[in-house]
């Protein structure tokens, strides 16, 4: 699809950044079979449970620190107490090529250090609510990296849920950064689209979204 028909680069609110076909195919081969070894442990894939015992459709783990609603740690207690894989540096430099591709400022990307991944794996069913993103101390910018099925993500306003908000879609490689006055804006993925990953991507179904986040713990 994005062959025959380009995307373009989008400035989807002052400091969200959504940049088509970032990741090559190569790289998302070798992001999903990180996400798989990731996924055996110490701390595995799981469904998050929320406080008020409501269960998460997508399953989840995470790299450097251990986020459970809502707040870090660095060993999971709401899964098996063992501490989370370590956030690999390799993952940081990608996060800063990323936030230097978004913004153009060769020194916020230099300046930018995230130190803990949230990977989600969405199946057809999966769905994520509106949310914010703000246990982080720190107010750098979120990376996030979309590999297999193609999703509709919901980009909102930073005082509630509701509207205005932007639909856009996102497809496998493409890259999402947001920060600045967007940093806490409501976010959620409505829908996604089952049976339309690339092959190529590694994925045979199914979508794996990783953001990556400056804790400033």
């Amino acid at each position: 699809m994005s062959g025959l028909f380009p995307r373009p680069r989008t400035v989807v609110a002052p400091g969200a950044v959504h940049v088509p076909d970032w990741l090559s195919a190569e790289r998302q081969r070798e992001l999903v079979q990180a996400c798989r070894e990731w996924a055996r442990g110490p701390v595995p894939l799981r469904h998050m449970v929320l406080p008020g015992g409501g269960v998460m459709s997508v399953r989840s783990l995470c790299l450097g620190w251990h986020w459970q609603p809502y707040h870090y740690a660095r060993t999971a207690g709401d899964v098996n107490g063992a501490r989370v894989a370590p956030f690999p540096g390799w993952l940081g430099e990608l996060g800063r090529a990323a936030v230097a591709e978004a913004y153009g400022d060769e020194r916020a990307a230099e300046a930018y250090a995230p130190d803990t991944a949230l990977i989600n794996f969405y199946d057809g069913a999966a769905r994520m609510g509106m949310h914010q993103d703000k246990e982080e101390r720190s107010p750098a910018p979120v990376v996030s990296l979309s590999i297999g099925d193609r999703c509709v993500f919901r980009f909102g306003n930073t005082g509630h849920r509701g509207r205005p908000y932007t639909d856009v879609e996102l497809e496998s490689g493409d890259l999402f950064v947001f920060g600045g006055p967007s940093r806490y804006a409501f976010h959620g993925v409505p829908r996604v689209y089952p049976g339309t990953a690339d092959p190529v991507s590694g994925m045979r179904d199914g979508r794996l979204n990783l953001t990556l986040r400056e804790t400033g713990l």
